[in-house]
């Protein structure tokens, strides 16, 4: 377990809560995995071996739970984006971003419904991927590639549409990449 993963409450865990934790962790990405986001808590805590006492405990609620599990592809999305600054123009790169983005929503069925709500449960993951959103959308609006009126909000909406209309079937790559160019054409700047 990395830092970055701990819920928000920074004090350390007892050994036997951090193993538990973990396991809660495996245990929910297989569940949903298999299942979906909206699978039972139940079946979660089953799998993992723990009473729903103790995942209530790490996890209070469904979307701490997975936003604990988004939270390392978060961090990891927001860094390869940051990488990018001095690669891609500020259009490429807020593209880029939210074609990312809207892959991870879709990584369990049903995520996308909770994804806005999930990236507000202020791990450091959620934080990062927040924030690098923000920022990237700023930067893209100083370039004059997307309309100045257009909020990191709105970008939720979108991305969790484009989740949603992926989950329908189809190629998830190819469809999420379409989705985003026909919004990014609808926000450019005339």
């Amino acid at each position: 377990m990395t830092k970055a993963s701990q819920a928000i409450d920074e004090t350390p865990l007892r050994a036997d809560a951090a193993r538990n934790r973990e396991r809660i962790l495996a245990a929910a990405d297989e569940v949903f995995s298999e299942r979906g986001a909206d699978a039972s808590l139940e079946d979660v805590a089953k799998r993992a071996k723990v009473g729903i006492g103790t995942l209530y405990r790490r996890f209070p609620t469904r979307d701490a739970l997975l936003g604990a599990l988004c939270d390392e592809r978060l961090l990891a999305l927001a860094a390869n984006s940051r990488t990018r600054d001095g690669v891609l123009d500020p259009a490429t790169s807020f593209r880029a971003f939210m074609v990312e983005l809207a892959t991870h929503a879709s990584h369990y069925q049903g995520l996308a419904v909770q994804f806005g709500t999930v990236l507000k449960s202020h791990t450091t993951g959620c934080n990062a991927g927040r924030e690098e959103g923000k920022r990237l959308l700023q930067r893209a609006q100083k370039a004059e590639a997307v309309a100045k009126n257009v909020s990191f909000d709105d970008l939720l909406c979108v991305i969790t549409a484009i989740s949603l209309a992926v989950e329908q079937g189809g190629p998830v790559k190819s469809r999420v990449t379409r989705l985003v160019d026909l919004f990014l054409d609808g926000i450019r700047t005339r």
